[in-house]
């Protein structure tokens, strides 16, 4: 055998175990035997105890930078400087996730939370918390999960992100290159401890309290756009109000809406939870226009969760915001657009709590929540896991661990989705168009809430793991000739873990559901 080939062979041999020892290291299930499986049923009314708490998980900016040529992104190359905050020599970013990478923070706008409501219904007791954050994979909820204290007394948790565009990296997809993970791993670890900091402050928070329900099934959907069609929204506007049985004040209010939080867009370079510090603010403290109060808060800690935001939903620059009090307009990304699109909001939130006589005095808590294997086909996805780039763990050949959860208390029954799920899932308008790429009648149907019994079903997005778009398989659309006359492919499927993805979580809610009614 030529010696030259014997060589090649050894280097082939040696270079075969270097990708299999890093794809090991780099793809390894992060939570071996891990899985989560709650089944908690309970139809007797009782008096509930509920408790909210608020932890400030604001990144620290050591350093900032000069922008030379306006492109909102750190490039040496364009003579961008940094100013080194902590004379360690070096430039430490923290990298804004959302649009692009290289989207350095150059400080901090208004302060980031862990927000978390947990009610406890005598038999069993449920956290439900929201970051502001891009997303939060369910590796680190796993983490999250263990932090927690035994003495809170949790039997489910749900953590969701906001899924602000305007927050750290928290995915590892918007670092300083495409082959850096944008995650600062001091950040993350802080992170993780205050939102169990925040679930543990919920539950020692917990008192007698009573519901009062809301919704405002329409209004609020003239400050969100559609950008792909066909045009389906989740514009419903719902909360939970809990009021202290013993003192009769606002103990919290859950606020549930469905849209990016990225009205800011993406020349921003300041650290902020978009219009959900608005809509918080408004709802807690009232609605001010310049010094006059045009209508008040009704007190304690507001928690925002975002539903189904796939499509996508957006507050696009071309969609113009109007502030409701004084009639100026905004159309350009703006602080003060941003806070027109949260005051509306909280305006609408509060005059539907001021309308609602439904009270929920006593109710039950029913859970049904278990892990659930996806495939990840997506190649790019693929790539980022082998590099370190997308730090997330396998628990089988090219499968990822996720997780789903219906539950219900009392009339308010919800269902958990891991990702940015079209809203045509949820609500229905799944269509067939000619051009998809699979030539599949729809496969998600019956859409997810026609199978829900509450009173008030709440969606709750980027819950409990991060995998990208939900799109139905029917309209996934990657390979020409496209859809609806399109001369390119839509934005979506390049974040999905792939085509798989809407008809297995499709079928995982339903499922869920199923269980839990029955």
């Amino acid at each position: 055998m030529n010696r030259w080939f014997k060589r090649f062979l050894i280097f082939l041999g040696i270079l075969v175990i270097f990708l299999l020892a890093f794809l090991y290291l780099n793809v390894q299930d992060r939570h071996p035997g891990y899985a989560i499986d709650v089944n908690v049923k309970n139809d007797n009314p009782s008096v509930l105890k509920i408790g909210f708490a608020a932890v400030k998980i604001s990144p620290v900016i050591h350093d900032t930078w000069v922008d030379i040529n306006g492109d909102a992104k750190y490039v040496l190359e364009d003579g961008d400087t940094f100013i080194d905050g902590n004379d360690n020599g070096v430039f430490d970013p923290i990298w804004i996730a959302g649009f692009s990478n290289k989207r350095a923070a150059n400080g901090l706008h208004d302060d980031l939370w862990a927000r978390t409501m947990v009610v406890d219904d005598g038999k069993s007791r449920i956290a439900i918390t929201s970051i502001d954050a891009i997303g939060f994979m369910n590796d680190d909820i796993i983490d999250v999960k263990k932090l927690v204290s035994a003495d809170a007394g949790i039997t489910y948790s749900v953590i969701s992100s906001t899924h602000t565009h305007e927050a750290p990296d928290l995915l590892g997809l918007w670092g300083g290159s495409d082959f850096k993970s944008g995650v600062n791993s001091e950040y993350l670890a802080d992170l993780k401890k205050k939102t169990a900091q925040s679930i543990d402050e919920a539950a020692r928070n917990i008192q007698p309290a009573i519901f009062k329900m809301a919704i405002n099934p329409k209004d609020a959907i003239v400050v969100v756009k559609d950008t792909r069609q066909p045009y389906v929204f989740d514009e419903g506007l719902r909360l939970m109000q809990a009021i202290s049985r013993e003192t009769n004040e606002t103990l919290g209010t859950l606020v549930a809406w469905a849209d990016h939080p990225e009205t800011l867009w993406s020349e921003n370079l300041l650290v902020s939870s978009d219009f959900p510090h608005y809509v918080r603010e408004g709802i807690e403290k009232g609605i001010y226009s310049g010094d006059s109060l045009i209508h008040p808060g009704v007190g304690g800690v507001a928690v925002y969760i975002n539903g189904a935001v796939g499509g996508l939903m957006t507050t696009h620059p071309t969609l113009t915001v109007k502030d409701i009090f004084t009639g100026e307009a905004y159309s350009e990304p703006s602080y003060e657009k941003t806070k027109a699109q949260g005051d509306f909001l909280a305006y609408l939130g509060l005059m539907a709590l001021d309308s609602s006589s439904y009270i929920v005095e006593k109710a039950g808590i029913s859970i049904r929540a278990k892990s659930a294997n996806l495939k990840f086909q997506n190649p790019l996805f693929r790539l980022g896991a082998l590099l370190g780039v997308l730090d997330r763990g396998m628990n089988g050949w090219m499968q990822v661990r996720s997780e789903m959860a219906a539950f219900s208390i009392g009339p308010a029954h919800f269902v958990t989705v891991p990702g940015e799920i079209y809203p045509e899932i949820i609500n229905g308008g799944i269509e067939a168009p000619d051009g998809q790429d699979f030539n599949t009648d729809p496969l998600e149907v019956p859409f997810i809430r026609s199978q829900m019994k509450g009173d008030f079903n709440f969606v709750i997005g980027m819950a409990n793991d991060m995998v990208g778009y939900i799109i139905p398989k029917s309209q996934w659309d990657e390979a020409a000739p496209f859809t609806y006359g399109r001369d390119s492919a839509p934005y979506g499927e390049v974040n999905s873990l792939g085509p798989e993805t809407g008809p297995t979580i499709h079928n995982n809610l339903e499922n869920l559901l199923g269980e839990l009614y029955n």
